[in-house]
């Protein structure tokens, strides 16, 4: 005697409507932290965050048990973002526009990092490996701008990624006090600086 399958009150699709609103809600919560922090700095409510991004505190906790998790997947995001948006770029820039606003993309990047900057150098293993995930995603993504930037005869053969990293980095520690305004002209004089002695 066969046991009969085991009904189920499932519908077709609903395990995928459930993905899918699951990474929806996280979705979410990660661009939801994201602003929180910025505005109300790392140590903000986790209840704040829930409610601002429509979720229930178990939810956080569910996707999130430290507040360094949360945080580590706020900084990957942004990470992620930042070396998407490359691509996204070039397939509507011409090669040089394409590295000027992706260096202005990076650059809100790092105002983002420095709302995080005193988390992340605290020693919790949850971020230990956040600058190596840096290096694979974001120093392709430059370095791929920049090639095809350096061939189109647009920027001079010279720069490279770790001085453009390092060059865009400071500008931002010394401009970027609340006045982004400021912090972009100052990233715009860099990029006609990288423009001159181009071979045209």
């Amino acid at each position: 005697m066969t046991a009969k399958k085991k009904e189920t009150s499932k519908l077709p699709g609903e395990d995928r409507s459930v993905r899918v609103d699951k990474l929806r809600n996280l979705k979410a919560l990660i661009e939801t932290a994201k602003e929180v922090f910025a505005t109300s700095g790392v140590d903000a409510p986790v209840r704040e965050i829930a409610e601002k991004a429509g979720v229930g505190l178990g939810t956080v906790y569910r996707h999130f048990p430290q507040r360094a998790d949360l945080i580590a997947a706020v900084f990957r995001h942004e990470v992620d973002a930042c070396s998407d948006a490359a691509a996204a770029l070039v397939a509507e820039h011409e090669s040089a526009e394409a590295l000027a606003l992706w260096i202005q993309h990076y650059a809100d990047f790092l105002a983002t990092k420095k709302g995080l900057a005193p988390a992340l150098r605290s020693g919790d293993p949850a971020y230990e490996n956040l600058r190596s995930y840096f290096d694979e995603r974001v120093r392709p993504a430059l370095e791929m701008l920049l090639e095809r930037s350096v061939k189109a005869g647009k920027i001079r053969s010279d720069a490279n990624a770790d001085d453009i990293l390092s060059a865009v980095a400071g500008l931002c520690m010394s401009a970027y006090s609340g006045d982004r305004e400021k912090t972009r002209r100052m990233i715009g004089f860099f990029v006609d600086g990288l423009r001159y002695g181009a071979k045209r």
